[in-house]
């Protein structure tokens, strides 16, 4: 298991389309060897980022194989649709990959946004965001509860489920149960309530104020704040020796991507990236999980690792 107490964690969201096999396990098995504490990948049906028409592996079949293959880091997928699975089949598919990982699975979850891949497959996609938060409002305590051996019941307007047992239980005393999302009225609420772990992501400013809204509700409900875990996106890396150089594989990188999400990412030399990375250390973010999109970057990847960690691990030494 990784050191949850460690000053600096790093974790690698390894993509799960446009790949193959061979490539997305050797990729995981690298980041683990380089010492990454957590081992991710995304939710998605169809390629959110490419034509939709692209290859992609379902997530949770991949992460239970790279269970089976790795023996130190965090497994679990960044995050679970909560649209797209049963809350206590969800439950029982994390916790089957808790005993294949012997114990380090997260179970990790939002609400879920992606309209074309719900029509495409019939899952129901609800009214609007705000009903999809309701449902996973719902689905959380059935998940805790199941997680906890408490056999919970839910007979909300969307789940109806009686008695939930979940054997056999988890390896881990306390599986900790990460929430995705930003949303300050009721996404941080639920982060408050139910998570070990929060996920955001956005400019150093965002994050500071989703992180006091988080502070008030953990307030409001009596909660210890610093019992949950700091964690998030900061997006695709590149870093080479020079700043021309990592923008050159940057831009070929996202060539075929329309978006303008996609401009404003960790790129540079080592100093351009730990500079990037340090605004949301000084912020309480300590664990820092990049995104890697095939082909997978593997220089960045090491340095990241070798060279940048070191300068970060120094700030909260």
């Amino acid at each position: 298991m990784p050191d949850m107490n460690a000053p600096i964690k790093l974790g690698a969201d390894i993509w799960n389309q446009y790949t193959d096999w061979p490539a997305f396990k050797a990729t995981h098995l690298r980041a683990e060897e380089l010492g990454y504490e957590s081992l991710w990948t995304m939710d998605h049906i169809y390629p959110p980022f490419e034509p939709e028409d692209g290859p992609i592996f379902e997530a949770f079949t991949a992460m239970s194989a790279i269970a089976e293959v790795t023996d130190r880091a965090t497994i679990s997928v960044m995050v679970a649709s909560n649209t797209y699975r049963n809350p206590a089949l969800l439950t029982k598919i994390i916790t089957t990959i808790d005993h294949i990982s012997s114990g380090r699975a997260i179970l990790a979850v939002g609400a879920g946004w992606s309209e074309h891949e719900h029509r495409g497959f019939g899952f129901e996609y609800g009214s609007g965001f705000g009903e999809r938060l309701r449902w996973l409002k719902e689905a959380l305590p059935v998940m805790r509860g199941m997680l906890d051996g408490t056999r919970p019941s839910a007979a909300g307007p969307h789940y109806s489920i009686r008695n939930a047992h979940n054997v056999p239980a988890p390896v881990q005393d306390r599986m900790r149960m990460l929430i995705g999302g930003s949303g300050p009225k009721v996404t941080l609420r639920l982060v408050a309530e139910y998570a070990d772990i929060c996920n955001i992501g956005g400019s150093p400013s965002k994050v500071a104020a989703s992180d006091a809204i988080l502070i008030g509700h953990c307030e409001a409900v009596g909660r210890d704040e610093k019992t949950i875990e700091r964690s998030i996106d900061v997006g695709v890396p590149t870093i080479r020796d020079s700043r021309q150089e990592a923008f050159r594989v940057k831009d070929e990188l996202f060539a075929a991507q329309q978006s303008e999400a996609w401009k404003n990412q960790p790129t540079g030399t080592p100093e351009d990236v730990f500079e990037w990375l340090a605004r949301y250390v000084e912020l309480g973010y300590r664990h820092l999980v990049f995104y890697w999109p095939a082909p997978y970057d593997e220089e960045t990847m090491v340095r990241m690792a070798n060279e940048v960690r070191p300068k970060l691990e120094a700030m909260v030494a």
